[in-house]
């Protein structure tokens, strides 16, 4: 593995691997649209700046967890494709804290855009 020598190329490596996990990971490409769409409700909404603030800081945590979540299955395979507890528990932690905070994710969106769908 190339170790990055500069920020730009540390950056598209990041970016690579971005990629790389919506291109092969089916939940990522769901929470993608979930967050276009939350982003499309913010607009139609018209949420405040601070709602703003939040719902970006959700949407990049729900992200992150799933490209972590990847990461982590990709170790584990990485190390191992036959069964082991302990590859099967790391896997399931990475996915429960996928979990964790797409559930999160769900009461911010009933928080904020509850009052504006129900009540408007």
């Amino acid at each position: 593995m190339k170790k990055s020598r500069n920020f730009w190329e540390s950056f598209k490596f990041a970016l690579r691997g971005a990629v790389m996990v919506l291109q092969s990971e089916r939940n990522a490409r769901i929470d993608l649209v979930f967050a276009l769409g939350v982003l499309g409700a913010a607009c139609y909404y018209q949420v405040s700046w601070m709602e703003w603030v939040i719902l970006i800081l959700t949407i990049v945590s729900v992200l992150a967890a799933e490209m972590m979540n990847t990461a982590v299955e990709y170790m584990v395979d990485m190390y191992t494709q036959e069964y082991h507890p302990l590859a099967e528990k790391a896997k399931n932690a990475a996915a429960g804290a996928v979990l964790i905070t797409a559930i999160g994710a769900f009461f911010v969106g009933l928080i904020i855009f509850g009052p504006k769908v129900f009540l408007h």
